[in-house]
């Protein structure tokens, strides 16, 4: 698999967002390899999104205004979340991981989730973080590098899809356009 290029990343958080759909999250865990195509994202910007990270306190703002594709990784509701930095120079900005459709280590995902059922095993953020064992050890890592713990590829087979949009999940205040993103009728998104 080809990994995707940190210029990739440069760019505005809803193009990215759009893009990483079909791309493979790849987590190198020990002698395993987890991995999951990205079905669900949703995109964060700067101080001026009521729903971002960036308008809470300058602390969140700074770790979003990071090198684009680093990770972002922090803590909602006892539940690790993996975000991507993405954003042009000067802004900032990051792409929720909300879902995956599991590839490769099945088995494995299956035992740190304690869960049997395929279907909602990555389907949601804090369900991959935990099914791919991401906590905030691997916060402000680039995932753009092959010795990285987490990398993000291009899909070895190149697939076809519709994409869907939807106003972001859990979020008290939101922009006026949506910014969530989905492979419609893909059942491993979260919600439709």
């Amino acid at each position: 698999m080809k990994i995707i290029r940190k210029s990739f990343y440069v760019n505005a958080p809803d193009i990215v967002a759009k893009k990483l759909l079909g791309k493979i999250l790849i987590r190198k865990y020990g002698n395993y390899m987890l991995s999951g195509r990205i079905v669900e994202t949703e995109a964060y910007f700067d101080q001026h999104d009521p729903a971002s990270r960036a308008a809470k306190s300058n602390k969140w703002l700074e770790k979003m205004l990071r090198d684009p594709g680093k990770t972002f990784v922090y803590m909602v509701h006892n539940n690790w979340l993996l975000n991507i930095i993405a954003h042009e120079k000067h802004y900032a900005g990051a792409v929720l991981i909300r879902a995956l459709e599991p590839l490769e280590g099945i088995n494995i995902m299956k035992i740190f989730r304690n869960k049997n059922e395929e279907k909602t095993l990555t389907n949601g953020p804090g369900k991959l973080t935990q099914a791919l064992k991401i906590d905030k050890t691997l916060d402000n890592i680039p995932v753009y590098k092959k010795n990285s713990p987490l990398i993000i590829a291009d899909s070895e087979k190149e697939e076809k899809f519709e994409i869907a949009r939807a106003f972001r999940i859990g979020v008290k205040k939101d922009l006026q356009e949506p910014m969530r993103f989905y492979i419609k009728d893909n059942e491993f998104v979260s919600k439709k």
